[in-house]
């Protein structure tokens, strides 16, 4: 294990780990299996002496996920949006996109940049807002304050692991990745409890 951190150590030395980074974040933007979170983090913990630059991880993250994110939107875009104008009026696919359409118009930014930190979330919500055709001036805005909050996000849990766990790497990339995913569970948990809470009360409403 030891051997494999050191030699992880050398491959952070060269400039190819920015467009790896880079890479990473743009794939997982459509293809969310891709970790892309855990290999910033594991860059950060791992960092060392100014090799690799934070600013430039950061910069590589966030313009990685940005460009994914515009590449889900266009396909969502150019496959979904002719679907839902020739859906017809009285279909329940017509409807949900009605339903998304107004959803975005009203909270489409906070929608985005929240979607950013729930792995399927943010394919699912890029896509959608594609397809119902979200201005894109507004979606770059708002995908930009998103990419680059999470990109500093997962920077802070790789600097979190590196110094609670300075004399151990592979404890900080653990416990910086299990820091992550407990935020998204966390983040399910409270969505599901506000879905709920509507549902709940829409039920009350028709009695």
């Amino acid at each position: 294990m030891e051997a494999a951190l050191e030699l992880l150590r050398h491959t952070l030395t060269s400039p190819s780990v920015y467009l790896l980074l880079f890479g990473l974040a743009a794939v997982d933007a459509f293809f969310p299996l891709v970790p892309a979170e855990a290999a910033v983090i594991t860059v950060t913990v791992l960092a060392t002496g100014g090799e690799p630059n934070l600013v430039l991880v950061a910069l590589a993250a966030t313009s990685g996920a940005l460009s994914g994110d515009h590449i889900s939107y266009a396909i969502g875009r150019v496959g979904g949006s002719g679907r839902l104008d020739r859906a017809p009026g009285d279909s329940r696919r017509r409807a949900g996109s009605e339903w998304a359409r107004r959803a975005v118009d009203r909270r489409g930014g906070m929608i985005l940049t929240a979607a950013r930190y729930v792995p399927g979330g943010r394919t699912a919500v890029t896509l959608t807002m594609g397809a119902v055709r979200y201005p894109l001036r507004s979606f770059l805005l708002f995908d930009l304050m998103g990419t680059a909050s999470w990109a500093l996000y997962c920077i802070l849990l790789g600097l979190f692991g590196g110094l609670a766990f300075e004399r151990d790497p592979l404890a900080g990339i653990l416990a910086g990745v299990g820091l992550s995913i407990m935020v998204t569970l966390l983040l399910e948990l409270v969505r599901w409890l506000r879905h709920r809470a509507h549902r709940r009360a829409r039920a009350r409403g028709r009695r």
